[in-house]
C-alpha cells in the first residue's frame, strides 16, 4: 500500500516545544503529523468525524464514542476550557453536571487547532489537554481536519492509529516524514473496537435508583411513585435528567440485565439508551426486549442504540453506514406531523427501514441521506429515534419526546386500553398542516427596494433584493421592482420583469400597485425603507387587493416599536432589558428613576442605531433624549449592560412552523458599540454548548411566537460571568448582518427567504450548494469567519471618532481562515491596503484613552498596547473584550517580535510556514526582515509554501459540493478541487468607502455575466458580504479574499485565471 504523509498544517502553540509528535496512519496508508496536547500515549481505533461546532466536553464523554478517534471539523477547539469535574448534579447527586458520564470515552483526539491554555469561560476549571492529560487520552493538533473529513466520507469510516514520536527523538521541529518515519514513532496493533462488546465497557455494573424531587414526583395508583426501568447500553447522563427532572424515579440497570423476570410488574415504562457499538452482538438485550415487546406491558422508548435494539427486537435487520451521522445540524422530518426538526446525532449503525414488520411504521427519516431515524408500533405504546432528543451536545428541539413518553405512560396507567394505541405525537397530521398553510397563488408580485444608500443601509439590500427576484423568477413569478438606486444590480436588465425608479414612499408605492395591479408585495428586502412604507399602507392592502408576502405587517410593527416589542417578549417569559417608553422629555426623566441609571436610549423606528446612546446621569439622558426625539416620535429607556458580551443568531421558519438558526455571531467588541461598527467572529468562539443552545432555543421561541415567516435576526446581551442574557431586539427583515450569515455560511438567506414567502416549505427546498441535502439545516462551518467595519470618519471636519450604539461605519469586510489570526490578519489588510496585519501603528493617540473610549482605531491601540507591554488582562479590564481574543492578538504579537529577530538568511522553512499558517502577509514579513515581498515570495515559493484552496460547502465536508465558493489558506494540506481550465479573473472594488460604493459592484457583475455570455470562465475575486458579486452563482469561481499582489498572484497559481480584469472594478483593485 503506497503511503502518503502530510506535516501538521497549524502553527505551534506558544511555549510548547516540548510536545512530541504524533502521526496519525490511517488503514489505507496515509499518514497526517500533527503535535501532541493530550496524554503521550499510542492507541488504536475506529477513524470517525463529528460536524458540531460546540460541546466538546459532552462529545468526549458520550459512551457512543467508546474506542473511536474523533476527529472534530471546526478547526477552533478548546476555546472555552472544561468545567470542573467536581461539580455535582443537584438533582443526581453523584453524576457530574457538565458532563455525559464519569469519564472521557473516545480513544483519541484530533483537531486542526488548539486554544491551549487561552482558554476563556467563567466555568472553565482547566484546559481541554489538562483533562486530556488526566484521563489518559490522547490528543493531536495541526491536522488537515477537512482533507481528513473528505477521506474518511469517500472511503467510510476507517481504522487509525496515533503513533507518538519517540521521546529520544523528541525535537521539537515539525520536520517532514521521510519514507522510513516508522523509525521514530511507537508502534501499536490496530484495533477494530466494533469486534468487541462496547457496551459491556460502559454499562452500569448493577441497578441503581434516582429519584426525583418530592415535590415534581408523579405517583402511581398504588401510591408509589411512577418508575421508568432504563436499560443502559451507553446511557448519557443527559438522557438520565430528561427523565427524572419530568417527575419519574428511574432504575437504572446494566446492558444484560433480565429485566423482564428480575424487575417483573415494578416499573411502568421502559427507557433503552444510547450506546456504542454494533447492535448486532447485542443478542441477549435484544432477547429481553423482545419479550417486553410481545408482553406490552408498559410505554417503551429507545434512543439510538436503544433505537436500533427495539427494532432489531421486533423482528427488523440494522446495517453498517459508510461514515455515520455525526452532528448538531441533521434534519429529520417527522412522517406523521410533516414538520422537520434539528436533531443531534452520533451513530454508525442504522436500522434497514426495508426489514420492519408489517406492525411497525416508520416515524422519522433522516431529510439530508433518506436513512431511518425512528420508528413506532401502529398498535402498541412503543416507538424509537436515532437521535438524540436529548440534545448535549447539540438543539434540544425534540427533548418533548420524553415528555410524549412520560404523558403515554400516565395515560397507560389511568387507562390500560392505552396500551393497544400507538404513541400520539403533537403537531396534528401533515395533510391537515399542508391544507391549512397551502403555497400562495400568485402571478405578478411587487418588491420594494431600499432606495439610495445610508450609513445603515447600503448595498446589503441590493443583494436581498436581487436574491429575492431571483427566487421569485425561478417560481415563474412576474416580478415589479421599485427602487430610485440607478447603481444597483437589482435595477438592471434582465433581473425583475419591470423597474420603477421612483422613490420608496407610500404614495408612489400606491400608484405603482394601482396601476400594475400585483398579487403580492414584500416589504422585507428593502431594509427600513421598505418596513416603513408597509407600515403605512398596512390598512390599505387588503382593498388595494395585495397580499404581504412573508412576515406579516403586524409583526414587523412589533418589532420595531420598543414598548410592544418587551411585552410580547414579556409574554412568553423571556428576558429583556428592564425597560419603559417614553414620548416626550419629561416622560423620559420621569420614567428613568424606577430604572436606575445607567441606561441606554433607544429611538424606535431608527436606522443604525440612529439617536441612541449610554447616559451615566440626567444631565447625559436629557441630551441623549433631545437627539432621539428629532429622530423619532419615541424613545425606549432600558438598563444599561454595557461590557456584556453580544450575541447574534439568524433565524430562519417556514409557514409550516419548520425552524431553523442558519449562523450564530459573536462581536469581539463588549455591548455598548454598534454591531455594525464592532468586529464580528463567526460562529462564536467562547461560548459553550449550552451557552450556545440555550440562546438558539430561545431565538426558535421568539421567531415562532411573533410569527416570522422568512428569516430575521435576533441579537442578545450575554452576562460574561453567568448565564443571564437579555433580548436587545429583533430585526423580523433582512438586515446588514443577514447579508453577513449568508456570506458566512454559503446558505442563501434572502434566495430562502423569498421561497418561504411563498408558501414553500423549508424541507421542502434543495440546499443549492450540496443539490442533494435539505434546505431545513443548520450549516455547520469549518473555518472561521472575521467581519470588520470600516469608518471614513477622517473626511469629515468636527466629527466625533468615538463609538457608541449608534453606527457610524459606511462598509465592512469579511475575512476566511481556519484560524482566528490567519482570518483577522486577512480582515485588518482587507479594510485599507496600507494596513499590513495587527501590528504596532505609528499614530497620534493616547493608548490608556483608546482602550477605554473606543473609537475607529481602537484594534491599532490594542496593537500599540501588547507592543508596549500591556498584559492581557490589563487590556481586558479596560476593555472588557473577552480574553480569549486578547490572548490569539497577544500571540500575533509575540510571534510578530519573535520574527524580528531574524532575517531572510536566518529564518527557518518550519518558522515561514508558521507565521503563514498565522495569517501574516509577504509584506509583513518583509518589514521584519528588512527585505522585499518579492524576495519574501521568492523565499517562500523555493520553500514549497503556498496556500491551499478550500470550498465553503455549508457542511463542513460531510456532503459533496458543486458550488466554486472559494478561500484560501495556508491551514491545509490539499486543495478542494482540481484545477484543469483557465478562466478571466476580475476585481471585485472590495469595501464601501465614501466614493467607492455599490456602484462598482455593479461594474464587476455587469462585466462577470458579459464574460460568461461570451463564453469565458470568469473567476471574482473581492471581499465585501454586502455585494451581489459574492454571490457565489455570479462568476464560475468565487474567491472570498483580500484583493492585494499577493493574493491576485496565488490566485492564478492555485486557480487556473489567466488575466485580470481591473478597470471595472473601483479602488480596492
Amino acid at each position: 500500500m503506497a503511503e502518503r504523509t502530510y506535516v501538521p498544517v497549524s502553527a505551534r502553540l506558544r511555549d510548547s516545544s516540548e510536545e512530541s509528535l504524533v502521526a496519525l496512519e490511517l488503514q489505507d496508508g496515509v499518514v497526517y503529523q500533527g503535535y501532541s496536547f493530550g496524554a503521550p500515549k499510542s492507541i488504536a481505533g475506529e477513524l470517525v468525524f463529528q460536524t458540531g461546532m460546540v460541546g466538546y466536553p459532552e462529545s468526549v464523554t458520550d459512551p457512543s464514542y467508546r474506542g473511536q478517534i474523533l476527529v472534530i471539523t471546526f478547526p477552533l477547539v478548546g476555546n472555552y476550557g472544561v468545567p470542573s469535574r467536581e461539580t455535582m448534579d443537584e438533582l443526581l447527586k453523584d453524576v457530574p453536571v457538565h458532563f455525559e458520564s464519569s469519564e472521557i470515552h473516545i480513544a483519541g483526539l484530533v483537531v486542526a487547532s488548539y486554544a491551549g491554555e487561552d482558554y476563556s469561560h467563567y466555568l472553565a476549571a482547566s484546559s481541554l489537554g489538562a483533562w486530556l492529560k488526566e484521563q489518559g487520552v490522547p490528543a493531536m493538533y495541526g491536522v488537515d481536519t477537512r482533507a481528513l473529513t473528505k477521506r474518511i466520507r469517500d472511503e467510510g469510516s476507517m481504522l487509525g492509529r496515533m503513533l507518538l514520536q519517540k521521546q529520544d527523538l523528541t525535537n521539537g521541529n515539525a520536520t517532514r516524514l521521510s519514507e522510513d518515519w516508522r523509525s521514530g514513532f511507537e508502534a501499536v496493533e490496530w484495533s477494530n473496537p466494533n469486534a468487541t462488546n462496547l457496551v459491556a465497557d460502559v454499562s452500569i455494573k448493577a441497578p441503581k435508583l434516582y429519584s426525583p424531587k418530592p415535590s415534581d414526583a408523579l405517583i402511581h395508583p398504588s401510591g408509589r411513585p411512577v418508575r421508568v426501568l432504563c436499560l443502559d447500553v451507553g446511557l448519557k447522563y443527559n438522557q438520565l435528567r430528561c427523565l427524572v427532572r419530568r417527575g419519574v424515579e428511574v432504575l437504572v440497570c446494566p446492558w444484560d440485565y433480565d429485566f423482564p423476570t428480575l424487575a417483573g410488574k415494578d416499573y411502568d415504562g421502559l427507557f433503552i439508551s444510547n450506546g456504542p457499538g454494533d447492535p448486532a452482538m447485542m443478542t441477549k438485550t435484544v432477547n429481553h426486549i423482545k419479550a417486553a415487546v410481545q408482553e406490552n406491558r408498559t410505554p417503551i422508548f429507545g434512543i439510538c442504540l436503544g433505537h436500533q435494539l427495539l427494532a432489531r427486537a421486533s423482528g427488523a435487520s440494522t446495517l453498517k453506514m459508510k461514515f455515520g451521522n455525526r452532528g448538531h445540524n441533521i434534519p429529520c422530518t417527522n412522517m406523521l406531523t410533516g414538520k422537520c426538526h434539528i436533531t443531534s446525532q452520533n451513530h454508525g449503525y442504522a436500522v434497514d427501514t426495508a426489514s420492519l414488520p408489517a406492525e411497525w411504521e416508520e416515524l422519522f427519516v433522516n431529510a439530508n441521506d433518506g436513512s431511518n431515524e425512528g420508528i413506532r408500533h401502529v398498535s402498541k405504546p412503543h416507538f424509537s429515534v436515532q437521535f438524540h432528543p436529548e440534545s448535549t451536545p447539540g438543539p434540544r428541539d425534540t427533548e418533548f419526546l420524553f415528555d410524549v413518553f412520560i404523558n403515554t405512560i400516565v395515560k397507560t396507567l389511568g387507562d390500560a386500553s392505552q396500551l393497544n394505541l400507538p404513541v400520539h405525537f403533537p403537531g396534528g397530521e401533515a395533510a391537515e398542516t399542508a391544507r391549512l398553510n397551502p403555497r400562495v397563488d400568485v402571478k405578478k408580485v411587487l418588491v420594494l427596494g431600499s432606495g439610495g444608500l445610508s450609513i445603515g443601509q447600503a448595498g446589503e439590500f441590493d443583494y436581498s433584493g436581487s436574491q429575492a427576484i431571483k427566487a421569485l423568477k425561478e417560481e415563474g413569478i412576474y416580478t415589479v421592482l421599485i427602487n430610485p438606486n440607478i447603481a444597483t444590480i437589482q435595477t438592471s436588465k434582465g433581473l425583475a420583469d419591470k423597474v420603477y425608479f421612483l422613490p420608496v414612499t407610500a404614495d408612489f408605492v400606491r400608484k405603482v400597485i394601482l396601476y400594475e395591479r400585483p398579487d403580492a408585495i414584500y416589504v422585507t428586502f428593502g431594509g427600513q425603507t421598505a418596513l416603513q412604507v408597509g407600515i403605512k399602507l398596512k390598512d390599505e392592502f387588503e382593498g388595494l387587493g395585495v397580499k404581504v408576502l412573508g412576515t406579516p405587517i403586524d409583526t414587523i410593527i412589533t418589532t420595531e416599536d420598543r414598548e410592544l416589542f418587551a411585552r410580547s417578549m414579556e409574554s412568553i417569559g423571556e428576558k429583556c432589558a428592564k425597560s419603559a417608553s417614553a414620548s416626550t422629555v419629561e416622560e423620559a426623566m420621569h420614567v428613568v428613576k424606577d430604572i436606575g441609571f445607567p441606561v441606554i436610549v433607544r429611538a424606535a423606528y431608527a436606522l443604525g442605531g440612529l439617536g441612541s446612546g449610554f447616559a451615566d446621569n440626567e444631565d447625559e439622558l436629557l441630551e441623549l433624549c433631545q437627539k432621539a426625539f428629532a429622530a423619532s416620535p419615541q424613545v425606549l429607556i432600558e438598563r444599561s449592560m454595557k461590557g456584556w458580551k453580544e450575541i447574534e443568531y439568524e433565524v430562519v421558519r417556514d409557514a409550516r412552523d419548520n425552524c431553523i438558526t442558519v449562523c450564530n455571531m459573536e462581536n469581539f467588541d463588549p455591548l455598548g458599540i454598534h454591531t455594525g461598527d464592532s468586529i464580528v467572529v463567526a460562529p462564536s468562539q467562547t461560548l459553550s454548548d449550552e451557552d450556545y443552545n440555550m440562546l438558539r432555543t430561545t431565538a426558535v421561541n421568539v421567531i415562532r411566537h411573533l410569527g416570522v415567516v422568512g428569516e430575521c435576526n435576533i441579537q442578545y446581551a450575554l452576562n460574561p460571568h453567568s448565564q443571564e442574557y437579555c433580548i436587545i431586539e429583533v430585526n423580523a427583515r433582512l438586515s446588514r448582518s443577514s447579508a453577513l450569515a449568508s456570506k458566512a455560511t454559503g446558505y442563501p438567506l434572502a434566495f430562502i427567504a423569498a421561497k418561504l414567502g411563498l408558501g414553500i416549505p423549508l424541507n421542502e427546498i434543495k440546499n443549492s450548494v450540496t443539490k442533494e441535502t435539505s434546505a431545513c439545516f443548520e450549516p455547520s462551518l469549518d473555518y472561521v469567519v472575521v467581519k470588520m467595519p470600516r469608518w471614513d470618519l477622517k473626511k469629515f471636519t468636527r466629527v466625533s471618532t468615538q463609538l457608541g450604539s449608534s453606527m457610524k461605519s459606511v462598509g465592512e469586510v469579511m475575512s476566511i481562515g481556519r484560524t482566528f489570526e490567519e482570518a483577522i490578519q486577512k480582515a485588518i489588510r482587507s479594510i485599507d491596503f496600507h494596513n499590513l496585519g495587527f501590528n504596532e501603528t505609528p499614530a497620534l493617540m493616547s493608548i490608556d484613552d483608546e482602550l477605554q473610549t473606543p473609537s475607529d482605531q481602537r484594534l491599532f491601540a490594542i496593537a500599540n498596547a501588547m507592543h508596549e507591554g500591556y498584559s492581557v488582562e490589563k487590556i481586558h479590564n479596560m476593555t472588557k473584550i473577552d480574553k480569549w481574543f486578547l490572548s490569539k492578538l497577544k500571540g500575533l504579537n509575540d510571534f510578530a517580535k519573535y520574527m524580528s529577530t531574524f532575517d531572510t538568511s536566518s529564518i527557518s522553512i518550519d518558522l515561514i510556514r508558521q507565521a503563514k499558517q498565522l495569517g501574516f502577509c509577504d509584506r509583513q514579513l518583509a518589514k521584519f526582515w528588512s527585505s522585499t515581498e518579492l524576495a519574501v515570495r521568492r523565499l517562500r515559493k523555493e520553500a514549497g509554501i503556498t496556500p491551499f484552496v478550500k470550498q465553503i460547502d455549508t457542511v463542513a465536508a460531510e456532503f459533496p459540493a458543486f458550488t466554486n465558493y472559494l478561500y484560501m489558506t495556508y491551514n491545509g494540506s490539499e486543495h478542494d478541487l482540481e484545477f484543469n481550465d483557465n478562466g478571466v479573473m476580475v476585481l471585485g472594488s472590495g469595501v464601501y468607502r465614501i466614493g467607492s460604493s455599490v456602484e462598482f459592484d455593479w461594474c464587476s457583475v455587469r462585466a462577470i455575466r458579459t464574460l460568461r455570455e461570451s463564453g469565458h470562465k470568469t473567476v471574482m475575486v473581492n471581499f465585501n458580504p454586502e455585494t451581489v458579486s459574492t454571490d457565489y452563482d455570479e462568476a464560475d469561481r468565487l474567491y472570498f479574499e483580500t484583493i492585494n499582489l499577493e493574493t491576485v498572484i496565488e490566485v492564478p497559481s492555485s486557480g487556473g485565471a489567466f488575466w485580470s480584469d481591473r478597470a471595472l472594478s473601483g479602488v480596492a483593485s
